[in-house]
């Protein structure tokens, strides 16, 4: 869940101190619309992004926005600054994080959650601990060059109780996983790429507006049949094969007609080499 002292393990990691803190407060996260897409940003810059207990409460509100808004079909999550993704829980205020240890939604925020529309990571920088389980609880990741991604607070005794030990093995296998999760050693983002930890890495500063232009390309998809089949993938994880495809094919009579609509669009010519894929 949580990460040691953010300012030191950014000094650890990059050589420097966080920045200090803003002279006037301001919302740890905001939520706004670009297109079809909700975007949520962490901004508490002044502890590398890490999450208190009023940011995970305002996290999980927001969570709660982007599912109630049926036109929002894509959840874009970053963290202000370029700096730091989000450096995990803020140590330095752990008393308000006590009281979610055992919540429902998950301490961070909505770690315990599983959303019903696609979600993407947006990173910049420092991406560890708490703030790694975050961006493990989205669909897609997309890294900018120079980001630093692991599980520092191996170190210091904390635990991953946002998800971390179950989404990364899922996501890169076990053996990788366990790599991460009993050294606590940190990896560049071209490492991550490399084992499927990140889905992309992009240039410096390019980050929310590739994410931005995937949400696009995903809102701009037939939506019964692509969320029906993400919720095939994610809730056949784990079963035995027979169940899985069971599972898979419950939701065939659901979208069928919107199936077969796609094929005749095909057959008319629509989407032909590759055309449109590959958002």
């Amino acid at each position: 869940m949580s990460e040691p002292d953010s300012s030191a393990v950014a000094h650890t990691a990059a050589g420097s101190h966080a920045p200090a803190a803003p002279a006037a407060a301001s919302p740890p996260v905001r939520y706004e619309r670009q297109g079809a897409a909700a975007v949520i940003t962490i901004d508490r810059q002044h502890r590398r992004n890490a999450v208190d207990g009023p940011t995970a409460a305002a996290l999980h509100d927001a969570y709660l926005r982007f599912e109630d808004e049926d036109d929002a079909r894509v959840l874009v999550l970053t963290g202000a600054g370029g700096v730091s993704f989000c450096a995990g829980a803020d140590l330095k205020a752990t008393d308000t994080m006590a009281p979610r240890l055992m919540s429902a939604e998950g301490p961070m925020g909505f770690t315990r959650l599983t959303p019903s529309k696609p979600t993407i990571a947006a990173i910049s920088g420092f991406c560890l601990a708490g703030g790694l389980e975050i961006a493990l609880w989205c669909d897609l990741r997309i890294a900018t060059e120079g980001s630093t991604l692991g599980y520092p607070e191996r170190r210091w005794g904390v635990p991953l109780i946002d998800g971390g030990t179950q989404r990364l093995p899922r996501i890169v296998g076990l053996g990788r996983a366990l790599d991460l999760i009993l050294t606590g050693r940190m990896i560049d983002a071209q490492e991550a790429l490399a084992m499927g930890l990140v889905t992309e890495v992009v240039a410096p500063g390019t980050h929310l507006e590739r994410a931005l232009a995937l949400a696009e390309g995903l809102a701009r998809f037939p939506q019964r049949t692509m969320l029906a089949d993400r919720r095939a993938a994610i809730e056949g994880l784990g079963m035995p094969l027979a169940d899985a495809l069971a599972l898979e094919a419950k939701a065939g009579p659901e979208v069928f007609e919107d199936g077969a609509r796609g094929a005749a669009r095909f057959a008319a010519g629509e989407g032909r080499g590759g055309a449109g894929a590959g958002v």
